[in-house]
């Protein structure tokens, strides 16, 4: 293959982590340098990038991974995806004129599954417990970091989102979103990850921050509940997978339409007679 490119491939002996923001990638080095598992490696930088480049993962969010096991010779699945209220009622919706679910209404709120998640992977492939993997993520929290560039700009879209709620404000420095180069420290986070750093994903689903979260949602009119929060279990499943091109293709359940799109695209590539190959990888490119 021809390597067209200035910059240099990263090469490494004993383990490489790669994120979208180098301090996140620091996070999950740092695990691999102390005895980590790729796993504790993989936490440890989700965590950092909660703080560091938050619209994108987060406690208040979902995890999917996929997990090869060498020893075992397979790839394990983990579906720590939010589950709904139990008493989400679409009818209700329906009659009061919906037709959808707005993503920023009250009602877009499922059980976040993201710190199950981590808990789930840490104990049965990590080496090391949570207040461990946390510890980057925590340190940036609470001592600061400086804004990258991408970030800025988009922080600086959601602004205006952001100033809709006073739980925004947290998420803003002075009222506004961060500049590049500006320090940003997130107290209020600090503190929730410590909290699951020493008290587990139940410090997280049956504790204070549950009943934050459920008084929040249900102000606004929700459905989520405490005992939403407290059953939440994340679920080991058997992957799905296809072959495309010659490549084995995996992901973790239904939920997630790649591998559904990768034999789409496997079908329309050999099928076309008039688009060629092009609609194929453009579809191999959008998964």
């Amino acid at each position: 293959m021809k390597f067209d490119s200035r910059r240099s491939n990263v090469r490494a002996r004993n383990g490489m982590v790669a994120t979208s923001q180098p301090l996140a990638a620091m996070a999950g080095l740092r695990m691999l340098m102390n005895g980590g598992t790729a796993v504790d490696a993989a936490v440890a930088a989700a965590a950092a990038l909660n703080v560091v480049e938050p619209f994108s993962t987060g406690v208040g969010g979902d995890v999917f991974a996929l997990v090869w096991s060498e020893r075992a010779g397979k790839v394990y699945a983990l579906n720590a995806s939010g589950r709904s209220a139990a008493a989400a009622d679409t009818e209700l919706l329906q009659s009061t004129g919906y037709t959808g679910i707005p993503n920023d209404s009250p009602y877009a709120v499922t059980v976040p599954g993201a710190v199950s998640g981590w808990q789930a992977l840490l104990d049965r492939f990590g080496n090391m417990g949570m207040a461990d993997v946390l510890r980057p993520a925590i340190d940036y929290a609470e001592g600061g970091y400086p804004v990258s560039e991408m970030v800025a700009h988009q922080w600086a879209g959601a602004e205006s989102r952001l100033k809709q709620h006073f739980s925004g404000e947290e998420l803003l420095l002075r009222g506004r979103a961060p500049r590049a180069g500006e320090v940003m420290t997130m107290r209020t986070l600090a503190d929730t990850l410590r909290t699951i750093a020493y008290g587990g994903k139940d410090a997280f689903y049956k504790g204070r921050i549950a009943e934050q979260i459920a008084a929040f949602v249900q102000e606004r009119g929700g459905w989520l509940t405490t005992e939403d929060l407290a059953e939440h279990e994340s679920t080991w499943e058997e992957p799905i997978s296809t072959e495309y091109r010659g490549v084995d293709c995996v992901a973790v359940s239904a939920e997630q339409p790649g591998c559904e799109c990768a034999a789409g695209a496997e079908h329309r590539g050999r099928d076309s007679t008039s688009g060629g190959w092009g609609r194929s990888l453009r579809t191999g490119t959008i998964i």
